[in-house]
C-alpha cells in the first residue's frame, strides 16, 4: 500500500519542522516547501504544485506571524494569511486533498475572564487577528482550522529560545509583561494532534494548546527555573510600559479551551508547565536555543 503524502507549506518554520517527524512516524510521506519553493500567494504555482504532487493532505504552516509587521504591511498580511489559504483550499478541493491550516488566539479580543471555546464570538483587535479569522472560512468547505497560541518548539526561532539566550548573560536586565494571559504551547505536542486531525479529515475549527494558562512573566520565570537560573532575576512590566510600544493590540486574555478535542474524544495535551520544562531541558542539553 502506497504511503499517503502530505504537503507542508512554510517548511522552514518551527511548526512545519515539528510536523515532519510527527507525520513520518505515522507512515506519511512528507514534502515540505518554504516560500522559495512554493509561494502560496501565487495561485498558478499552488494549483500546479498540487496537481503534480496530488497529496492526500496539505498542512499550511505558512503565514506572516509578526502581528506588528501585519499592521504596517497590510496588503501582504491579507495576501498571505487569508487569500492564499483560500487558494490552497480551492486547489485541495480539485485534487481531493484535505487542508489543515493554522489560526490564532488573536481572533479574540481578550475581554473574557474564562478560556475561550471554539463557538465563542471572535472579535480581533489587529490586522493579524482579522486575517487569521477570515482564513478560517475554509472550515465551511470541509477543511480544518486550528487555533493555537504562544508556540515554541525545538527547531526554529521562538520566544522561549530568546528567554534562554537573555538568561545566559548574568548582567542582563529582563522583564516580560504580566498583563497578557494565554496558552503556552509546545510545537511538538501540537504537531501530534495536527496529524490526527488531518488524517481523520476532521472538518471545523479546533483549539489545540497545551493545558493551563500563564502570563508571559509566569512563562519566563518557569523557563528560567527549568534551565537552572534564578527566576527572581525576571522582572514584570505592563503592556503599556513597553518601549517602543507595539503596533498591534494584543488580547489581554486569550486562553483557549480545547472543547472540540474533548467533544471528539481526543486526549488533552500535557500541562504547559511539564511540556515547557521538557522543552527547556532539551534545548539546554544540546544548545538548541543558541541556533
Amino acid at each position: 500500500m502506497t504511503a499517503p503524502t502530505v504537503l507542508l507549506t512554510g517548511g522552514a518554520g518551527q511548526l512545519a519542522q515539528a510536523a515532519r517527524p510527527a507525520f513520518e512516524r505515522q507512515g506519511w510521506t512528507v514534502v515540505a516547501h518554504d516560500i522559495d519553493e512554493l509561494d502560496i500567494r501565487d495561485r498558478d504555482a499552488v494549483f500546479a504544485a498540487l496537481s503534480a504532487l496530488r497529496p492526500r493532505a496539505v498542512l499550511n504552516c505558512a503565514a506572516i506571524r509578526d502581528a506588528d509587521l501585519c499592521e504596517v504591511d497590510v496588503d501582504n498580511a491579507w495576501a498571505t494569511n487569508d487569500t492564499a489559504v483560500h487558494t490552497l483550499a480551492d486547489a485541495c478541493a480539485e485534487v481531493d486533498a484535505h487542508l489543515t491550516t493554522i489560526s490564532s488566539d488573536y481572533v479574540f479580543d481578550g475581554r473574557h475572564d474564562v478560556p475561550y471555546v471554539e463557538t465563542d464570538e471572535a472579535h480581533p483587535l489587529s490586522v493579524y487577528g482579522e486575517t487569521k479569522l477570515a482564513s478560517e472560512a475554509v472550515a465551511q468547505q470541509g477543511f480544518t482550522a486550528v487555533r493555537t497560541a504562544w508556540l515554541a518548539g525545538r527547531l526554529g526561532a521562538n520566544t522561549i529560545k530568546t528567554m534562554l539566550r537573555l538568561a545566559d548573560d548574568p548582567e542582563r536586565q529582563m522583564a516580560f509583561v504580566d498583563d497578557q494571559r494565554g496558552s503556552p504551547t509546545v510545537a511538538e505536542d501540537l504537531a501530534s494532534v495536527l496529524v490526527r486531525l488531518t488524517a481523520e479529515r476532521r472538518a471545523g475549527v479546533y483549539h489545540v494548546t497545551n493545558s493551563g494558562e500563564a502570563s508571559w512573566y509566569e512563562l519566563a520565570c518557569h523557563v528560567l527555573d527549568s534551565a537552572g537560573h534564578d527566576p527572581a532575576r525576571m522582572g514584570r512590566i505592563a503592556t503599556d510600559e513597553l518601549d517602543p510600544p507595539r503596533a498591534a493590540t494584543r488580547p489581554a486574555y486569550s486562553v483557549l479551551d480545547n472543547a472540540a478535542l474533548r467533544r471528539d474524544g481526543i486526549p488533552a495535551l500535557p500541562d504547559w508547565r511539564d511540556a515547557v520544562a521538557e522543552l527547556v531541558r532539551d534545548l539546554v542539553a544540546d544548545g538548541g536555543y543558541l541556533r
